[in-house]
């Protein structure tokens, strides 16, 4: 069995690969999703927030709001991942043991930090997808959930995309069309199961 990385930076067009894969009936871990339900009331990580960082949870869940603004200092930034990353590894690898139970060929593990996490070692191909800067910032403002300012916040506190290219197996350029990565995305598709 195959463990294929995805990740690139926000804007990038993860989702869209992500989505390329499971219609392809490959099995994608989506390290979001993880930390939403880790957030969540009963979530693995609410109770080490809350000791780390008092006042964050609300009603048993971590309130995101009262997070971002502790999170500001970069050591407190450390404090948080070293609660979420050990998390999202445990994750990780009981979806890994869970492909290998269900004679799957290749699985993907969807994390925008697999760099960052220094988890890319863990993989057995690492794809990246990426897109020029002004694409990507279009593309999250029209989601409208983000300020300018706060987009340029991730984007900032994110590994570069240059350097992330520079260390990916495969490249998927998504700023072209939608079309060109899918066209990809199937080429890859089909390499994998070939």
């Amino acid at each position: 069995m195959k463990v294929l990385g995805l990740t690139g930076g926000i804007g990038m067009g993860k989702s869209t690969a992500a989505s390329a894969f499971r219609r392809a009936r490959f099995p994608v871990f989506d390290a979001d999703a993880e930390v939403h339900r880790m957030y969540a009331k009963g979530g693995s990580a609410v109770r080490p927030i809350e000791r780390a960082f008092p006042g964050t949870v609300v009603d048993g869940v971590v309130d995101r709001a009262r997070l971002r603004p502790v999170l500001g200092q970069p050591e407190n930034l450390r404090r948080l991942e070293a609660i979420v990353h050990p998390l999202i590894r445990q994750a990780v690898e009981r979806f890994v043991a869970r492909g290998r139970r269900i004679g799957a060929r290749v699985v993907v593990v969807d994390n925008p930090l697999l760099f960052e996490m220094g988890d890319a070692g863990r993989m057995d191909l690492v794809v990246v997808v990426s897109a020029p800067r002004a694409v990507q910032v279009h593309r999250v403002r029209l989601r409208g959930k983000m300020s300018p300012e706060q987009v340029a916040g991730v984007i900032a506190r994110q590994m570069p995309d240059a350097q992330k290219r520079r260390q990916a197996d495969v490249v998927v350029r998504t700023g072209l069309s939608r079309h060109h990565a899918l066209r990809r995305l199937r080429l890859l598709i089909q390499e994998l199961l070939a």
